[in-house]
């Protein structure tokens, strides 16, 4: 059994639904399994706590991407972990050769609303404000 859930929350459908459809101006973008969906376009961000303020990116560091954020007292990494193995362990070590120092670090995932809002925003160039769909449990 199915039960087919059409919402402009997103979050109701990233909480309720196995499945997600996204729907772009009266036409279907997308239709995939929920967590698929997310392990393939959630990517994720590294945010490292500085020790000591940063007045610029060092060079050394350039390869990462890396935005100085905070007042220069962040360092933000954004990620796709399904095709970046070792690119964390690779940039602590890197951090540490270059004598930066962290407090503290953390994680976090795009949400299911950023990834519709991107999508929608590439497919249409708008600013994502349309129709999502989730398949309930089946």
């Amino acid at each position: 059994m199915s039960v087919i859930l059409t919402t402009h929350y997103i979050e109701e459908a990233e909480e309720m639904a196995d499945r997600i459809g996204v729907i772009a101006k009266g036409e279907l973008i997308l239709v995939e399994d929920k967590a698929a969906l997310m392990k393939k376009l959630g990517g994720k961000q590294l945010t490292l706590q500085l020790a000591a303020p940063l007045a610029e990116v060092p060079p050394a560091l350039a390869r990462y991407g890396l935005a100085l954020g905070a007042a220069g007292k962040a360092l933000v990494y954004r990620y796709e972990p399904e095709t970046e193995d070792n690119a964390i362990a690779d940039l602590l070590q890197d951090l540490g050769a270059a004598g930066i120092a962290f407090a503290d670090l953390h994680t976090t995932q795009r949400s299911l609303e950023e990834i519709f809002v991107s999508l929608v925003s590439e497919r249409t160039g708008t600013d994502g404000n349309d129709t999502a769909t989730g398949e309930g449990a089946r």
